[in-house]
């Protein structure tokens, strides 16, 4: 059997193993056992009242130039129902009745906020436009004029700023993947998430509500390309949850940390730190840009890559095992992770994770290239105070793979009241494809 087996993970001195991707050829003779579906992997099959919630869409830009505004926050004033714009800068958001006078804030960082009506949100092709902030760089604390004293700081002040309850998060998860332009997989699951408090050891449990997902094989020419973790690769992002992930101790000395120039966010002023591995580091380690509030030390963002620029010791990261007559290796491998604040604490709220891989055959012209988008969205949460967690047969596992069969793709109002990351132009092409090709059979 021939098996290319990739996985995908955060990189410590431990080699901490963050989530898997499963690449089977068609042409062998058993499945990967990496590929066995949870049985507890199955869609809910009650549909909501359409007539006790109301949808709104609209496209944030930036006001002086008109450039689209991705991964901004979205917030129902007053509650805890929020999404994120897509990478077009468009989002929709499904309110219940009871909150028609509600408002809805957008956020992004180095925008001024802005709270518009659910009157500016209704009309065709609403846009809403968000003014960029001007910063005028204030004292810099002691502790902030070193940048590596910063961060660490930061990860001492872990306890104090982020959540110390057990909460109940509903999110909106989905998985692509792509040969090329063209999409051979499309994944989407509403889950629900007991996150655990910033400060147990305890890990955090996931149920889904609901799921579909339909794969392409015959676009995949003789590789089946599978990922294993579902939600939790997007959980297992969350470095203040999970900081071993990347910012042990051990591991903040062989980085380089440096800062950017301000800005800000909710009239709130953001350090932005730059950091890269150290010269004469030999493994792959991550680069990029962290957020930080300057009130209060907490991470409002990271985003960051993997440094790919050793293939060889890249590839080894990833791939497990495959065939002989191929050669796998990332090509990007980008991560994002959001948090939102309130009440004096911090939540996760949103992260995304983009992986591209390459498998050259051996004895073969052409090269094939397969990319990933992983991101997951907290739509709705609420501090859990009941105590009794879900029962161990309702919970998925951190080694789930979704199952082609889950469900199809024919009913447009799936997700009924649940909100989701509104799909962006080429994924819903690719989700109308699929809904013509099931009316066909």
């Amino acid at each position: 059997m021939q098996t290319i087996l990739i996985r995908f993970i955060m990189k410590t001195q431990k080699c901490i193993l963050f989530n898997s991707f499963v690449i089977n050829c068609l042409i062998v003779l058993a499945l990967s056992p990496f590929s066995v579906m949870a049985s507890t992997f199955l869609p809910t099959t009650q549909h909501a009242n359409q007539d006790s919630f109301n949808e709104y869409r609209a496209k944030v830009v930036d006001r002086k130039n008109g450039e689209t505004l991705t991964y901004a926050s979205v917030l129902v004033v007053g509650s805890n129902v929020s999404t994120v714009t897509n990478s077009e800068g468009e989002f929709s958001l499904k309110i219940g009745k009871e909150l028609l006078d509600a408002k809805i804030v957008i956020s992004h960082i180095g925008y001024k906020s802005k709270t518009v009506t659910l009157a500016e949100v209704t009309q065709d092709k609403a846009k809403v436009e968000l003014e960029p902030t001007s910063v005028e760089l204030p004292e810099i604390s002691v502790v902030s004029k070193n940048a590596e004293a910063l961060i660490r700081e930061v990860l001492d002040r872990k306890d104090k700023n982020y959540s110390s309850d057990l909460n109940r998060m509903t999110a909106f998860y989905r998985e692509t993947i792509k040969k090329g332009r063209s999409y051979v997989s499309l994944s989407e699951a509403v889950a629900e998430i007991y996150k655990q408090p910033y400060n147990s050891y305890k890990n955090d449990i996931v149920t889904l509500f609901k799921a579909r997902k339909k794969t392409d094989y015959s676009k995949l020419d003789t590789v089946a390309f599978k990922l294993q973790g579902g939600p939790f690769n997007s959980l297992y992002l969350d470095i203040m949850r999970y900081p071993d992930m990347i910012f042990t101790d051990e591991m903040l000395a062989n980085y380089e940390f440096t800062f950017d120039r301000s800005t800000y966010m909710d009239k709130r002023l953001i350090f932005v730190i730059d950091f890269k591995q150290r010269a004469g580091v030999v493994d792959p380690l991550y680069y990029g840009k962290l957020y930080i509030d300057a009130k209060n030390y907490a991470m409002k963002s990271a985003v960051f890559n993997l440094n790919l620029q050793n293939r060889e010791m890249a590839s080894k990261m990833f791939v497990l095992k495959k065939p002989f007559n191929a050669d796998v290796y990332p090509v990007e491998a980008s991560y994002r992770i959001d948090y939102t604040e309130k009440d004096g604490k911090w939540y996760y709220s949103y992260s995304r994770i983009q992986l591209g891989l390459k498998i050259n055959w051996k004895k073969r012209l052409f090269k094939t290239t397969y990319n990933s988008t992983i991101e997951m969205a907290v739509t709705d949460w609420e501090l859990d105070t009941d105590t009794k967690l879900a029962s161990p047969k309702d919970r998925i596992k951190p080694s789930i793979v979704i199952s082609d069969e889950a469900v199809g793709f024919s009913d447009p109002s799936f997700w009924g009241e649940y909100n989701v990351i509104e799909p962006e132009k080429s994924i819903e092409s690719a989700i109308k494809k699929i809904q013509k090709q099931l009316e066909k059979k």
